[in-house]
């Protein structure tokens, strides 16, 4: 079996890296012989950092890779992904990790998005999350892939795991927040989940 092909993650955010860890692991076989590892961008804490300051999760999402895509030899890929909550004219969306200001706790950004939604009736806290994935190669784009996971806004945080906005996005369908799913569910349900095994499926239909 040939080894795995090694694929560099443009963030520093551990949340993100374990599960797209995790979904590279699980998948790779499932698609086609050939298999991927997921790496974090080598010293990437010590890099000048790149501005997502763009109106789409798309827009920073590639900036954000072919930014990074300089500084290696390697297939290198970016996300941009946010909650998008309708009735609050799509806040947090691309200002979802300061939302609260930029060094505020994931607690601080509960917080506000509770107090922007209290007092709406149900029918007004559906949300989604969305996520978009830029493939990017020795600076040229391999693939733009977007994904989004609908639910709805509860009033209070249910469960402990998952990060952001987990506790408080709701699936009716499972009657589970993303912080009560296992790290299984989560990968299979999320929209990080979803776009990044079109990610994979894409790029095992190239090699």
């Amino acid at each position: 079996m040939p080894a795995p092909v090694k694929i560099h993650f443009a963030s520093s955010n551990p949340g993100k890296l374990a599960e797209f860890r995790a979904l590279a692991e699980s998948n790779a076989t499932e698609i086609s012989s050939t298999t991927f590892r997921v790496e974090m961008l080598p010293r990437f804490e010590s890099l000048p950092s790149f501005e997502e300051n763009a109106p789409t999760f798309g827009e920073n999402a590639l900036g954000k890779a072919l930014y990074y895509s300089k500084l290696s030899d390697r297939m290198v890929f970016a996300d941009d992904s946010g909650l998008v909550v309708p009735a609050l004219g799509g806040a947090p969306g691309v200002y979802s990790a300061r939302y609260a200001g930029p060094d505020a706790s994931s607690v601080y950004r509960i917080n506000k998005l509770l107090q922007e939604l209290a007092g709406k009736p149900r029918k007004e806290r559906s949300a989604y999350f969305c996520c978009v994935i830029a493939v990017v190669r020795q600076g040229l784009p391999t693939a733009v892939i977007s994904n989004r996971t609908d639910g709805e806004i509860l009033e209070a945080p249910r469960g402990t795991g998952g990060f952001g906005y987990d506790p408080v996005f709701h699936l009716p369908e499972l009657d589970k927040t993303f912080a009560e799913l296992t790290p299984q569910e989560k990968n299979l349900y999320s929209h990080r989940g979803k776009a990044f095994r079109r990610v994979l499926s894409f790029l095992s239909a190239q090699s």
